[in-house]
C-alpha cells in the first residue's frame, strides 16, 4: 500500500528496519501533523469495516486475503495493550493482517507490542510538502497521458496495474474492485491511470480530506520503470490537492519511490512502522 506507496514496491519486506531520514522541515506544528495522520486513517479504515475496541483500538477488515488491507491503525492507550492484541487477533483472526504504528500512537506502542511477540517488517518514512509552489518538471513518455478513473472499466485496469506491483493474487482483482468502488469516502477520492498506448501503465490515488492531499497506490508496471511515469503522476496528484484546496500533499514513501519526492520538494517528518502478529503475512507494504 502507498499507502502510499513507491514508484517500484518489492514483492517482499526484509525484517531489517527501512533506513529512513528524518528532516527537520515539515509540518509547522502538531495541528498539521494531526491532519496528515487522520487522511492516513481515513484511507486505512476505508478498505473494509471499522471498529474502534477497547482502549480506543482502530481497526479495519476487507475481508481480502491480503494484509495491505486488513489491519490496526492505531491503539489509543497502552494501559490495555495486551487486551487490544486479543481483540485485534479476534477481529482478524481469518485474514492476514498488518499493525500500523505512526506519530499518532502512544509513544513506545512499537515496544509493547514486540514484547507481546510482534514482528517489524519495516518503517516508512512519511513525508509532507506545501501544496503550493513550483512542480518538478519532469518529462513524460511520449503520448502518455494521465486520466481520472471514471468508469468500471478503468477502474478495474486501474486495480490490476497497481495489484501487480503490490504482489497481490489476480483471483482477488474483482473483490479489489468492488471494495474500491464503495468506499464510503469516494467523493473525497481521485482516482489518476497513467495511460500510454491504450494500456494503463501507472495508478495513484488521491485522498483529498483534512486538509491534505493523501497520496497513494503510486505504481508503475514494471515494463515502463524508470521512463518518467511516476513523476508524471506525482505532478497531476499534486494538482487535484491544489484544485480541490488542500494545504498540504503527505505519502508514505518506499525506498524505491523516495528519491522522486524528494525532487519533488516532500522531506520526511515522521515514519510508520508496519508489524506483524505471529501467523501474519510479510508481504510488500506499498
Amino acid at each position: 500500500m502507498s499507502a502510499s506507496g513507491g514508484a517500484a514496491a518489492p514483492a517482499t519486506v526484509a525484517r531489517a528496519t527501512v533506513r529512513t531520514a528524518h528532516a527537520a522541515a515539515g509540518p509547522r506544528h502538531a495541528a498539521d501533523l494531526a491532519r496528515v495522520t487522520a487522511n492516513f486513517r481515513q484511507y486505512l479504515l476505508g478498505w473494509g469495516s471499522a471498529e474502534r475496541g477497547e482502549g480506543g483500538l482502530d481497526h479495519y477488515r476487507s475481508g481480502l486475503a491480503q494484509p495491505q488491507f486488513n489491519g490496526v491503525v492505531r491503539v489509543g492507550s497502552l494501559e490495555a495493550v495486551e487486551r487490544a492484541v486479543a481483540t485485534a487477533r479476534a477481529g482478524l483472526a481469518d485474514v492476514p493482517w498488518w499493525w500500523w504504528v505512526g506519530p499518532d500512537s502512544p509513544e513506545g506502542t512499537s515496544a509493547a507490542l514486540t514484547g507481546l511477540g510482534a514482528v517489524q517488517l519495516g518503517t516508512l518514512p512519511l513525508m509532507v510538502r506545501p501544496i503550493g509552489g513550483a512542480l518538478e518538471p519532469e518529462e513524460p513518455p511520449p503520448g502518455l497521458r494521465i486520466e481520472e478513473v471514471g468508469t468500471p472499466d478503468r477502474l478495474a485496469d486501474l486495480v490490476r496495474t497497481y495489484s501487480a506491483s503490490m504482489g497481490v493474487a489476480p483471483g482477488l482483482e474483482a473483490d479489489l474492485v468492488r471494495v474500491e468502488a464503495r468506499r464510503a469516502d469516494n467523493a473525497e477520492i481521485v482516482r489518476l491511470a497513467a495511460v500510454l498506448d491504450g494500456r494503463v501503465v501507472g495508478t495513484t490515488v488521491v485522498i483529498a480530506a483534512h486538509g491534505v492531499a493523501g497520496i497513494f497506490l503510486v505504481h508503475v508496471a514494471a515494463t515502463h520503470r524508470g521512463r518518467g511515469v511516476g513523476g508524471a503522476l506525482t505532478s497531476a496528484a499534486l494538482r487535484v490537492g491544489r484544485e480541490r484546496g488542500m494545504g498540504s500533499a503527505a505519502l508514505m514513501a518506499s525506498p524505491a519511490g523516495e528519491p522522486l519526492y524528494r525532487r519533488f520538494g516532500f522531506v520526511a517528518v515522521s515514519e510508520y512502522r508496519l508489524l506483524t502478529l505471529p501467523d501474519g503475512d510479510p508481504l510488500s507494504p506499498v
